[in-house]
């Protein structure tokens, strides 16, 4: 089945380079060499480095809203030169770019996802391939720089509607990441971790609203306790938890850092506990 690109075609890029160096500016110089006329949009270069679930997590909340035929081109790497390989996927949604560490995750079902990171089997309906033919390929290839060499290459050669399958031979499995969701306890309460934290210091944890119950909670984190739930941040009086738009509760503070206030990085350990009545 061959992949038809939308019109514009569009590429999207999110790694962990930041912006103070040159590396984007050469992946998004390679791509243009091969499709001067691809729309690229950069979701983000800010994730923490090796940070793999956080990409997850932006990965998650970000390709959803482009249309159908999208290429999304991830590169969050720490295994670089490894023998572990560079893929791509096809979905009904678009075709997804990266190494094969978990970060391309967010393209699959959650039902697919495992409960810890690991090699799982394809779900139905997404294809995979090890990128192996040089074709698509630059000339030279850097054994440290595979987003430059390999990914935007191939990236930029799938804009122009390469088959995927040209790009090398097809895979069954893939390493995937967990579904960023928190873990429900015996008494209610839940486990939870900071996955993310904004540019205007909001702390999002792993714990999805719509997997609430209804009533007061509060959440244990920093050693701290932080009520909620709010629904809106101007109802906040102080440090509070409320449903984030991307459907994560988040911890916000009016005017102000929740997480100078907390002193938590990402990875930090959140507890859910409900209220209870005592009637």
């Amino acid at each position: 089945m061959s992949f038809a690109p939308t019109k514009p075609s569009i590429i999207t890029l999110t790694t962990d380079f930041g912006t103070s160096d040159s590396y984007v500016a050469q992946m998004k110089g390679v791509i243009l060499s091969i499709n001067a006329n691809v729309r690229i949009v950069d979701i983000s270069h800010d994730v923490r480095p090796q940070q793999v679930l956080q990409a997850t997590y932006l990965t998650q909340t970000a390709w959803p809203y482009f249309p159908p035929g999208a290429v999304h081109l991830a590169v969050v790497d720490p295994g670089v030169g490894s023998d572990r390989l560079p893929i791509v996927l096809h979905t009904k949604q678009g075709v997804y770019v990266g190494p094969d560490n978990g970060v391309l995750s967010a393209a699959l079902p959650d039902e697919a996802r495992p409960a810890t990171c690991s090699t799982i089997l394809l779900p139905v309906g997404v294809r995979a391939f090890a990128i192996t033919d040089r074709r698509f390929m630059r000339e030279r290839v850097s054994v440290t720089f595979h987003g430059r060499d390999i990914f935007a290459p191939a990236a930029a050669h799938l804009s122009l509607g390469v088959n995927v399958g040209e790009l090398g031979e097809a895979i069954d499995g893939l390493v995937a990441m967990p579904s960023v969701r928190a873990e429900r306890v015996a008494d209610g309460s839940m486990q939870a971790q900071v996955i993310h934290i904004d540019r205007f210091g909001n702390v999002i944890t792993s714990i999805r609203w719509e997997d609430l119950a209804a009533g007061q909670f509060s959440l244990q984190i920093g050693g701290q306790s932080v009520p909620g739930p709010f629904e809106t941040y101007a109802q906040l009086q102080g440090l509070g938890a409320l449903a984030g738009s991307s459907g994560y509760l988040e911890i916000a503070v009016p005017n102000g850092s929740a997480v100078e206030a907390l002193g938590v990085e990402i990875g930090a350990r959140v507890r859910l506990e409900p209220e209870r009545s005592f009637s």
